[in-house]
């Protein structure tokens, strides 16, 4: 099976077994050209930010203008001048390259993966290819073509031990990692922080101030929305990310806004049920979750001892949910 192929059926498109050797590399060479700005497109996003990978990039994509030129030759001397305007979009059963390299920001790894796929997509293209053939010259050329794109993956492995040594690729990665905790998880954390522990003391005061469960979720609705909003626009505005690194303020902002609201709406869910005990039980369940779960994101993406951070957020969230339970009762 080919990974990826394109739905057959659409008007104007042709299978690929219907393709004559001139169309076959007439696709071949757009193919190339088409993954070589691909290349291109990736290195000059990294360049700034991390140039030992940009490097091996602007390699393959020169791997990639190479081939074409090859198979350019090839074609003249076989078919002349003209190269048939062939392209994958017109061939039914021939893969197709999902437009990653449009979504802004894409991750170093996630660029590394898509084009390590590129390479793989294409070699066993080609060999599915040459085995549907019967034509002799055909399949020696599509063989060509598989060993081509084997050759590329191994050329790509090449570069990128000449222009990324282990230490410089690991310093990439760490940076990776540093600009997501940066950008996402940090802000999402000090949202979920705010949004469970901050809406405890008015949810469980009302709660057992009423002792009605509507009320109480309406307070608890109120309260994480509202929340979620003030600590969404305050993180995006008070910190472009220029000076500071720490990426978009719109992302920032949307991971503030949202766990915020989550983090309070956890524990004001409960209250949609009828029954007050009930109701009181389970969010004193979830509570207790949301704080360990706090507390293991920092261990786990902060850094932070698991111990401090359970002292800081466990001891923190019951001392804030005792007084609101407090305040309530009283």
């Amino acid at each position: 099976m080919l990974p990826r192929l394109s739905l057959p059926g659409f008007s104007g498109r042709r299978r690929f077994d219907s393709l004559s050797e001139q169309e076959i590399l007439a696709l071949a060479i757009s193919s190339e050209e088409e993954d070589g700005q691909i290349y291109a497109t990736y290195a000059e996003r990294l360049r700034q930010e991390f140039p030992d990978s940009a490097k091996v990039f602007d390699g393959m994509a020169a791997e990639e203008s190479e081939h074409r030129r090859q198979l350019i030759d090839t074609y003249r001397k076989r078919f002349g001048e003209l190269i048939l305007p062939i392209r994958r979009e017109h061939v039914a059963d021939f893969y197709t390259r999902r437009p990653v390299w449009l979504v802004e920001n894409l991750g170093l790894e996630r660029i590394r993966e898509e084009a390590a796929d590129m390479e793989r997509q294409a070699r066993d293209f080609y060999i599915a290819a040459a085995g549907r053939t019967r034509d002799a010259d055909t399949r020696k050329l599509l063989g060509d073509l598989a060993l081509a794109e084997a050759g590329h993956i191994h050329a790509a492995e090449d570069l990128e031990q000449q222009n990324l040594p282990e230490d410089r690729r690991n310093e990439e990665d760490m940076a990776a990692r540093r600009q997501f905790v940066l950008t996402w998880v940090q802000p999402g954390l000090a949202g979920l922080m705010d949004g469970s522990v901050s809406t405890l003391a008015p949810i469980f005061a009302t709660a057992f101030a009423t002792q009605n469960p509507w009320t109480t979720f309406l307070i608890g609705l109120s309260a994480s929305v509202g929340a979620g909003i003030s600590m969404g626009f305050t993180e995006a505005a008070h910190d472009d990310g220029k000076i500071s690194g720490r990426g978009s303020p719109l992302k920032r902002g949307l991971a503030t806004g949202v766990m915020t609201t989550l983090g309070g709406l956890g524990h004001a869910l409960p209250y949609l049920i009828p029954s007050f005990w009930t109701a009181t039980v389970i969010a004193l369940i979830v509570v207790f979750i949301e704080l360990w779960a706090i507390a293991w994101i920092q261990n786990r993406f902060m850094e932070t001892p698991f111990f401090r951070a359970a002292i800081q957020v466990v001891l923190g969230g019951a001392l804030v949910l005792a007084a609101g339970i407090l305040i309530g009762g009283a």
